[in-house]
């Protein structure tokens, strides 16, 4: 299982959850991806549209500022 990391806290909706999706189906099953985002759309809509998805949103973290972290597993 790797671990793979994604930083979209310069772009905005939809284009978060296109360069996520992107990613995604670039790693292997079971492994994680953690998402550096900005707070607003980008962190409302990302976890929703993943879990929509069939992706797993193991956790949502605060970073510093507007970052979050969003842990997804494949």
């Amino acid at each position: 299982m790797a671990n793979h990391v994604l930083d979209i806290t310069n772009e905005h909706c939809p284009m978060t959850f296109v360069k996520t999706k992107l990613k995604l189906a670039q790693i292997a099953e079971g492994d994680t991806l953690e998402v550096l985002l900005t707070e607003g759309e980008p962190l409302n809509n990302l976890p929703k549209s993943a879990k929509e998805q069939g992706y797993q949103v193991l956790s949502v973290t605060h970073v510093e500022g507007p970052v979050h972290k969003v842990i997804i597993q494949k």
